[in-house]
């Protein structure tokens, strides 16, 4: 059997929260194969931001291992966890952090400004990820020109400009109407059905859960219903 394509091992994250030190994960054990769709719900606090933050290596457990890719995360240096975060990872958030003086097509470009990849090479990526979102006729639209829908596959354009292998999504639709929401739910089912993106959702609505492969709850740090074989 090869290995997952993320593997969490006795993961514990905590803070210092003036004298009281604060455990939001603990103990977690968690496989993701290449290929899955995956919900992550839970009550506010559970942990679930933390835990995606983790996995994208925009954060370090306090002990414990991560490995995305066969990748060790936990043991790499800031400036490393940058670089394999630009290659592998693309992010969606509830809030789309456009930048509203850039067209779609800039916007969608942003990451691409961190590799090596010349301009005609970028704008053929960009071309490619606003078709994959059906936005390639606002490609000169700004945000402001744009509705809340169209703002976010725009910002889901640039997670995937970069061929990411893990897509990592929290709330990707807690700011859409319930018809938008699906239309932004339906384009990530393709993107992992079609494209074979592997997604992880952060979510508090069953709905969205619903177009997942599978869900997985946390509670008080801890993955209730079992998250590793």
């Amino acid at each position: 059997m090869s290995e997952p394509l993320v593997r969490a091992r006795d993961v514990s994250k905590s803070f210092q929260k003036g004298r009281e030190r604060v455990e939001v994960l603990h103990g977690l054990n968690l496989d993701i194969t290449s290929g899955d769709f995956v919900a992550l719900m839970g009550p506010s606090g559970s942990g679930k931001t933390t835990l995606l933050n983790m996995l994208g290596g925009l954060d370090k457990p306090t002990s414990g291992t991560i490995s995305v890719d066969e990748q060790q995360l936990e043991r790499m240096s800031s400036a490393a966890l940058a670089h394999w975060r630009s290659r592998h990872v693309g992010f969606i958030f509830q809030l789309y952090n456009l930048l509203p003086m850039l067209s779609a097509a800039r916007n969608v470009e942003v990451p691409l400004l961190l590799t090596p990849l010349k301009a005609a090479e970028r704008r053929k990526h960009v071309a490619t990820a606003l078709e994959i979102v059906g936005l390639t006729d606002r490609a000169a639209h700004r945000p402001s020109e744009l509705s809340g829908g169209q703002e976010q596959r725009v910002a889901i354009a640039r997670a995937i400009v970069s061929d990411p292998t893990l897509l990592l999504c929290d709330e990707p639709t807690g700011d859409l109407d319930r018809t938008t929401a699906d239309e932004i739910l339906e384009l990530l089912r393709a993107l992992n059905a079609e494209h074979r993106k592997t997604v992880v959702m952060v979510t508090h609505d069953p709905r969205a859960a619903g177009f997942a492969k599978r869900t997985l709850h946390l509670d008080k740090g801890t993955l209730i219903n079992g998250g590793a074989a």
